[in-house]
């Protein structure tokens, strides 16, 4: 019997110790949690976006909100979005796409027909934000505008990104990043002088208005939280235009002259543009009277400081000819590594004109974190760090419908209603060859 009852006490004793090992364990894993919540920064996560959006505006405004932690379900039609397949690719998707899709489900749905529709709607039942780009009216045509949307969740943020906004004779407008350029005035002061008018090829309006409309998301969740109702919020191409023009203008309708085209150069500063140097083109930066002094007297040019024409940058504006011709005089005598030297050491701003490998391979760029790297996969991060870090790749982008299954049967869709609605055509789950 001893034996018995040393084993019977044994256990009693190994139960204790796993009861008190489990109490422990409750106690620290809110703990643990929080830590793990401070450390990464998801302030969206639990928050989801239904996101009907294609090119670039939409998706890079959808893809900071999953950035931020929110589950963002991309909605694409059966063909996809149209940058999966503008050149050039990576592994058969365009990189387009790829700049501005991670962190982010894909269900390909076909929203004209009554299956699709309803999908949609009770995605839109349990979703904080919808983000929409259609063409003018086409949201409402399909059912999915900010009133349908309204009556199947009352506190949902609604964002349309339009190409003119809804109000004024140009609503019907659609929107493209050159077209905006063009309308706003942006292309009259693009390009050299005596050149051709010349686009800004990074698309600017339309990364401005994805980042326009994640302002007014942000935003309107607050209001959300305040007063339970919804907000239905526009973003369009033609009021970020014109908002990035905001000291130009006022600058036109003070003195009722049209900016200029300049190149490389600005019209309230001089020299403020780019010079030819013994080697390689250099961008000098003198942006006050105190820089011009210090490069005058480095550059044994101290004259230059005290000749009234040249002493103020208003004096210097005047006379930007004679001031750029003398200063590109001097730049020309010497290689572009000595005149860099030479600026950093006097904190004077210049900089190399540097190509995309070189912005690529230099040491700030990998220190700062600006390009996420993960299994093969490389885009460029949220402009933003948090306590020191950059916001998480957390997934890279997804395949034209590589989430439908997932996000179906998270409405209660069993497997075989959601075989049934892909053999219909309704959705289009992911192949391997799918892009």
């Amino acid at each position: 019997m001893l034996p018995l009852a040393v084993l019977w006490l044994s256990c009693l004793y190994v139960n204790y110790w796993i009861f008190r090992i489990v109490q422990t364990f409750e106690r620290i894993r809110p703990i643990a949690r929080e830590q793990v919540t401070q450390r990464v920064f998801l302030p969206l996560a639990g928050r989801r976006v239904l996101d009907f959006t294609k090119i670039l505006a939409g998706p890079l405004c959808t893809q900071v909100l999953a950035d931020l932690g929110a589950e963002v379900v991309k909605v694409e039609p059966p063909g996809g979005d149209d940058t999966r397949f503008w050149p050039p690719f990576q592994d058969g998707t365009g990189t387009i796409f790829l700049s501005v899709n991670r962190n982010k489900q894909s269900i390909a749905i076909d929203l004209k027909t009554t299956e699709g529709l309803s999908l949609v709607r009770r995605l839109g039942a349990t979703s904080d934000v919808v983000v929409e780009s259609f063409g003018p009216g086409v949201a409402d045509r399909l059912g999915v505008g900010w009133e349908a949307m309204r009556a199947v969740n009352p506190k949902v943020v609604y964002a349309a990104i339009s190409g003119y906004g809804t109000q004024g004779p140009m609503r019907e407008g659609k929107g493209y990043d050159l077209i905006a350029q063009a309308f706003c005035a942006m292309l009259s002061i693009t390009g050299q002088a005596d050149g051709d008018v010349a686009r800004s090829p990074f698309s600017p309006v339309d990364q401005t208005t994805g980042l326009n409309a994640v302002i007014g998301i942000l935003s309107a969740l607050l209001q959300v939280e305040r007063t339970g109702e919804g907000v239905k919020l526009e973003a369009s191409l033609f009021d970020s235009a014109v908002g990035l023009l905001g000291y130009m203008l006022q600058g036109f309708w003070q003195t009722g002259a049209e900016p200029q085209r300049r190149g490389s150069a600005h019209d309230s500063l001089c020299p403020y543009q780019a010079f030819e140097t013994a080697d390689a083109p250099i961008i000098l930066g003198i942006a006050n009277d105190a820089l011009w002094r210090c490069f005058c007297a480095r550059t044994g040019n101290s004259q230059w400081a005290d000749d009234a024409r040249y002493a103020t940058g208003a004096a210097r504006v005047a006379h930007r000819a004679d001031v750029v011709g003398k200063v590109a005089a001097i730049l020309r005598t010497r290689p572009r590594a000595e005149w860099l030297v030479l600026c950093e050491a006097n904190g004077i701003p210049a900089s190399p004109v540097h190509s995309f490998a070189e912005l690529t391979a230099h040491p700030h760029t990998a220190a700062s974190g600006m390009v996420h790297h993960s299994d093969g996969f490389r885009t460029v991060a949220t402009a933003i760090r948090v306590n020191g870090e950059r916001l998480p790749l957390r997934t890279p982008p997804p395949k034209l419908g590589e989430h439908c299954a997932q996000v179906l049967a998270g409405l209660g869709l069993g497997n075989r209603e959601i075989r049934s609605l892909t053999e219909k055509g309704v959705v289009r789950a992911a192949t391997p060859e799918t892009n």
